[in-house]
């Protein structure tokens, strides 16, 4: 079996002989490498050849966002997954890493932790996400099992698929800020229905996100509180570690936040979402499942197809992981699998947002 070559960057010697036990534990993975530093990785680099990176974002003599965007100037495909802080600066780095082309990224453990928790923590988080850029995790069911189907074609939207969506419930991993970013840009200020978002990250990392978001788009994008008012053209981030839902107050629909127990080990978790959109918009709610790891939102776009409601993926072509559109669309579920940059005007169509007309802010 192949195995993914990896080359570890951080300038902690610590961390360094963590995370390469770890990774030389698993029988699919090889350390290629590892570096003290930005300068010492690019150096390596054309020697070692390696399939994935894993760089650590604070580093002296070059840091990582320094060494990432070096990295994509010499190789725009290798895939990077950034070491970062559980800290205000660790998430807007973070951020900044993922704009300028970071594949993913862990939050480091923290210092305080013992030992036989940081391994846990790695194996947990980071392992899943070097086997699933480095495509060595075959396709699997909810349950865990191998679901060797065909890959379906990209399909186009169809004349029985119409319907007027009055929300939009969107869920997203691995690579989903970049592709976010590139759907929101193309649609109006005045989209008319709500839009809601989970994409997996901690605490204070998805504040960071919707900031940028709202920066970067004609959209007001905020990260959700509860109990709030869901209005069109407005755009609400699960924030880390809540579940968003929809519920119906006094005539009109509000957001709601709790922590019930993690779904698929996440929280948010987009089948929450989906089904609370189910709930409260039966078959007006249009689900939107984008790149990203595991199989998060396959339970929620069943709620929403069983409630009359429709749901679209992106692609494999454009996906950075396509295991979390894969599987929905592999279960028959995807009213459309649509490329990236067909997904902004595939929502346009299935609200009555007339492309033009609307203006911009």
């Amino acid at each position: 079996m192949k195995k993914a070559r990896v080359l570890v960057v951080d300038d902690s010697v610590v961390i360094r002989r963590l995370v390469t036990d770890v990774l030389a534990s698993d029988s699919a993975i090889e350390v290629a490498g590892e570096a003290p530093n930005g300068k010492v990785a690019l150096q390596k680099m054309g020697e070692l050849m390696p399939d994935l990176i894993t760089l650590d974002i604070e580093m002296p003599e070059m840091n990582g966002l320094q060494t990432l965007r070096m990295i994509r100037s010499i190789n725009p495909r290798v895939p990077v997954i950034m070491f970062s802080a559980l800290t205000e600066r660790g998430a807007a780095e973070t951020l900044e890493a993922l704009h300028s082309g970071a594949s993913d990224y862990m939050t480091k453990p923290s210092s305080t932790a013992g030992r036989a928790f940081a391994e846990q923590r790695i194996r947990e988080d980071l392992l899943p996400k070097i086997k699933s850029l480095c495509r060595l995790t075959p396709g699997r069911d909810a349950d865990g099992a191998r679901a060797p189907l065909p890959r379906p074609p990209v399909t186009p939207l169809r004349a029985a698929a119409t319907m007027t969506a009055e929300v939009i419930a969107i869920g997203l991993s691995t690579g989903g800020p970049t592709a976010l970013a590139q759907i929101f840009t193309q649609l109006p200020s005045d989209f008319p229905v709500p839009i809601a978002v989970v994409q997996h990250m901690p605490q204070m990392f998805t504040r960071f996100f919707a900031e940028r978001l709202n920066a970067q788009t004609s959209l007001t994008v905020i990260e959700a509180v509860d109990g709030q008012p869901v209005r069109p053209g407005v755009v609400y981030v699960a924030p880390g570690d809540y579940h968003l839902t929809f519920r119906r107050k006094n005539g009109q629909v509000v957001t709601g936040l709790d922590q019930e127990p993690p779904e698929h080990s996440h929280r948010p978790s987009a089948d929450v979402l989906f089904r609370s959109a189910a709930d409260v918009y039966g078959p007006r709610a249009l689900g939107v499942v984008l790149t990203g790891m595991g199989h998060d939102s396959l339970r929620g776009s069943e709620d929403i197809i069983r409630a009359g409601g429709r749901v679209v993926v992106q692609d494999e072509a454009t996906s950075v992981v396509w295991e979390m559109p894969g599987l929905v669309a592999r279960a028959g579920l995807a009213d459309a699998v649509l490329p990236l940059d067909a997904v902004a005007a595939a929502l346009m169509t299935r609200t009555g947002c007339i492309a033009g007309v609307h203006g911009s802010r």
